[in-house]
């Protein structure tokens, strides 16, 4: 087949800068798409490290096929890199707002449907690594057209420039797209880079090396996308809002993101209030006394005058503690100032905690638990560990046996420590891992559960929506350097676990388990 002339509309050198510069930003547009997908799937499906790995690994593995499938479109390099480009920035421009789709509409469909924002996942890795894997083949035909030079060369001119774009790509999403506008419009920004970038290349430097049908493909191929993406991008806040009821439920009252997560309030006056932290239920008006109760008042069976709260930014745990005589000072460590923003300002929430953060008594410090814990100001009779779930990944560190070492150091010789373990039933291993790591970091334990029952609920990857009544389990450890005393029979619907035949026979059977640390974390979705 004849190759494709040479001439270009600039000098070799500038028609080389525009190459590599094309190879830079498009690289940059490839990781975002990555961490996109990273991060969304995160949010929406859980453990980031799993997700993280499943798409790191597709998305490897189909640059090598898109790098093979590649050879095919070398006589018409400037063409085939045309269209995958636009390709790329049309799939990995939708990619969250697909991904996203999935989880809201298709999440409480039945078996058929319940892995179906996995499946996407995995599919939206491979088709954008067979994309982003076509473009380097292309990429280096197009280049020795411009000046022939020997090929190691010409590798390493297309990578340092494709690496360069990955790190400003990968600097861009954290620091400047998320925040600025978000994980869906940020991934619509990109893509129309992206086929902004690809289309300027193809048609300024090698529109001579397109034929005349070639030419109205890409022409007609990238309006398309870009018209695509725009109207997308205008939908946008429509699409959330849709999605957002469709998830939670058609009271949405307050959806917030904050620096650390996204925040949700459904309900409110008359209406059972339920806070949502990153799509997961957090706090439920009709039976969040029940856990809180059984939270707080077995830890304050004993002195009781300054009391930590790590977490509990929603300020329902200190309400627990405030119904306890005596108490001089209650610190809560909370990393989302706008969760505490919410419990001071919102009316429906700040009456649920009974205005907690008016009286003078609590202090709030906006910090990461472990890191604050390193240099506590002072020691404490209570802490109250009410903190996400530890099957949560970004929660891990939280549950591992140096934080429990820490908090035992923030304790008095006589001091209690309270521990939301997760639900005992359903997920027992995790349970009995948190007990495990309590006494590895030299503790003495008493495990004890708490249930009520909820209407059901949506939002997070362990939503119960199917309308009826679900039941909540939840699983405590209280801790001490002695053997702690556990006032259960005070406490209606609170009970000592691991004490009945089944129970100790199943305690007996985890037994061997072993403690979680920084190293090895033990827990997982």
């Amino acid at each position: 087949m004849r190759e494709p002339s040479t001439r270009l509309p600039v000098t070799p050198r500038t028609g080389r800068f525009l190459v590599l510069a094309g190879v830079f930003v498009c690289a940059a547009c490839g990781l975002v798409y990555e961490l996109e997908l990273v991060a969304l799937a995160s949010y929406l499906i859980g453990d980031s490290v799993t997700q993280a790995s499943v798409v790191l690994s597709v998305m490897v593995f189909a640059m090598g096929i898109g790098s093979l499938l590649a050879k095919r479109l070398r006589y018409r390099a400037a063409a085939g890199f045309g269209l995958v480009e636009a390709a790329l920035a049309l799939v990995g421009g939708l990619s969250a707002m697909a991904l996203y789709a999935a989880f809201a509409w298709t999440g409480d469909r039945g078996e058929v449907w319940a892995s179906g924002s996995r499946y996407l996942l995995v599919a939206f890795s491979l088709a954008i690594g067979l994309l982003i894997g076509a473009e380097v083949p292309l990429l280096m035909v197009l280049i020795q057209r411009i000046r022939r030079q020997d090929a190691s060369g010409a590798v390493s001119d297309l990578f340092a420039a494709d690496y360069v774009g990955a790190l400003v790509g990968g600097l861009a999403f954290p620091f400047l797209l998320l925040p600025l506008l978000g994980q869906l419009t940020g991934a619509l920004m990109t893509g129309a880079i992206n086929a902004i970038a690809g289309g300027a290349l193809v048609f300024g430097l090698f529109r001579r090396d397109l034929s005349t049908r070639a030419r109205w493909v890409l022409i007609v191929a990238n309006i398309t996308v870009l018209g695509l993406l725009a109207s997308a991008a205008v939908l946008v806040g429509d699409f959330e809002a849709a999605a957002r009821r469709a998830v939670y439920g058609k009271d949405v009252r307050v959806a917030v993101q904050t620096d650390v997560q996204e925040v949700v309030l459904t309900g409110g006056p008359g209406r059972s209030l339920d806070l949502y932290l990153d799509g997961r239920l957090r706090v439920s008006g009709r039976d969040e006394h029940r856990y809180h109760r059984a939270l707080v008042h077995p830890a304050m069976n004993g002195p009781h005058a300054r009391v930590l709260i790590l977490g509990g930014g929603d300020g329902l745990a200190a309400r627990e503690v405030l119904r306890h005589p005596g108490v001089e000072r209650v610190d809560v460590v909370e990393l989302d100032a706008g969760v505490v923003h919410l419990a001071r300002r919102d009316p429906a929430l700040s009456e649920l905690n009974g205005h907690v953060y008016r009286n003078r008594r609590v202090r709030v410090v906006n910090a990461d638990a472990f890191r604050w814990l390193r240099s506590p100001p002072r020691t404490y009779d209570v802490v109250i560990s009410d903190l996400p779930d530890p099957g949560i990944t970004a929660s891990t560190k939280l549950y591992s046996q140096e934080f429990y070492g820490l908090a035992s150091r923030a304790l008095t010789p006589g001091g209690r420590l309270a521990v939301h373990a997760g639900p005992v039933s359903s997920r027992p291993r995790v349970f009995w891992t948190v007990e495990t790591t309590l006494r590895a970091a030299g503790l003495r334990t008493a495990p004890y559960r708490a249930g009520g029952r909820v209407s059901g609920f949506a939002a997070g990857p362990d939503r119960t929506a199917d309308g009826g009544a679900a039941p909540r389990d939840w699983g405590f450890v209280l801790a001490a350097r002695t053997v702690p005393v556990l006032a259960a029979s005070r406490m209606p619907g609170l009970r000592q676990t691991g004490v009945g035949p089944a129970e100790s026979a199943e305690r007996t059977r985890l037994r061997g388990l072993t403690p979680s640390t920084l190293v090895h974390p033990r827990y997982a979705n």
